[in-house]
C-alpha cells in the first residue's frame, strides 16, 4: 500500500536541503527517484523545511531511509525531522 511521509525540519535551511540532495545522488527538480518513491516534493516553510514524500510502501521507505537519507541528511546538518506516515487512499501522476 501506498504510504505518504511528512518530514518537517524545524530550522533547516534550503542549503542544507540541497545538500541532502545531492548527497542522496537526485538530479534536478523533475528528474526521475529511484528505490520505490513515487513522488516528491519540498518547501521552505516560516520555521524550517518540510518534505513530503509518497513511496509504493512503507518498507521501501524504510529501507531508503537507512542507506541513505539519514546519512544524506546527518552530512549536510539538517536537524532532526518530525515525520508523519500516512496511508494513501489514492495520489495522481502527471501522464
Amino acid at each position: 500500500m501506498p504510504v505518504a511521509v511528512d518530514f518537517n525540519f524545524p530550522g533547516a535551511t534550503a542549503e542544507q536541503y540541497d545538500a541532502a540532495i545531492k548527497a542522496i545522488g537526485h538530479g534536478a527538480p523533475g528528474t526521475p527517484h529511484v528505490g520505490g518513491a513515487l513522488f516528491h516534493w519540498a518547501a521552505v516553510t516560516s520555521d524550517g523545511v518540510r518534505v513530503v514524500d509518497v513511496w509504493e510502501s512503507r518498507e521501501q521507505f524504510e529501507r531508503f531511509s537507512q542507506e541513505k537519507i539519514v546519512p544524506a541528511a546527518t552530512q549536510a546538518g539538517l536537524p532532526a525531522p518530525e515525520i508523519q506516515f500516512f496511508d494513501v487512499h489514492n495520489y495522481f501522476v502527471a501522464g
